[in-house]
């Protein structure tokens, strides 16, 4: 299932989390060998996820990590603007952008995972008044994000081949929302509750209003 939890409600899910960050070394450190920090427990984190972010976290059956992304406005510190400004030659600031990064899969994740994880963005659009996300992706998430349906606007790259490094700007239309439900597996009348059951059906209202 897909838990929508924001970072210092981590704690209430210690499995979850715990297996979430070890995945993220795994993938970024150890397959994609990037210059990542990893801690003595071997999970991964950087200084945004000290800004309470919001993570999306594919829960399996046994409460492990199947998969996850993490989101923050771009109204505060974001990777985009920090790191890969260069990429973009503009800060990006907007209360209806908001920044996804640190897309993860276990190992072990089933092929739906990706999907369902696009999905939840989707509903994170709808139901917080959110028009677009932003966020930097190397080059083997093109072939990924064409399979589930949801590519990118592409503002800028750097690099060629398997190093190259793009940022892009995704939105959410009707027509990628039944693609991506489909690739999921998942009904979007499912998508939603989970969703309401993390916020309540009214709360994505509410702060889309006063935005």
């Amino acid at each position: 299932m897909l838990r929508y939890i924001y970072a210092n409600d981590l704690h209430k899910f210690p499995k979850l989390a715990r297996t979430m960050f070890e995945d993220r070394a795994d993938q970024f450190k150890t397959r994609l060998g990037w210059d990542v920090d990893v801690d003595a427990k071997g999970q991964e984190r950087d200084q945004y996820d000290r800004l309470n972010p919001l993570y999306v976290i594919w829960e399996n059956a046994d409460g492990t990590h199947g998969g996850s992304m993490r989101f923050l406005p771009t109204t505060g510190p974001t990777m985009v603007n920090d790191v890969f400004g260069h990429l973009t030659g503009a800060v990006i600031s907007s209360a209806l952008i908001w920044e996804c990064t640190r897309f993860c899969l276990s190992r072990s994740a089933a092929s739906n995972v990706a999907a369902a994880l696009m999905l939840a963005g989707g509903e994170i659009m709808t139901g917080f008044g959110i028009r677009h996300f932003v966020g930097v992706f190397d080059a083997r998430m093109v072939r990924i994000y064409r399979l589930i349906g949801s590519s990118p606007e592409v503002l800028g790259s750097d690099g060629e081949g398997r190093d190259k490094i793009s940022v892009g700007l995704w939105e959410f239309t009707p027509e990628a929302k039944a693609q991506i439900a489909r690739r999921s597996g998942i009904s979007p009348e499912l998508s939603r509750l989970w969703f309401d059951r993390a916020f309540g059906a009214s709360v994505g209202r509410q702060m889309a209003l006063s935005a």
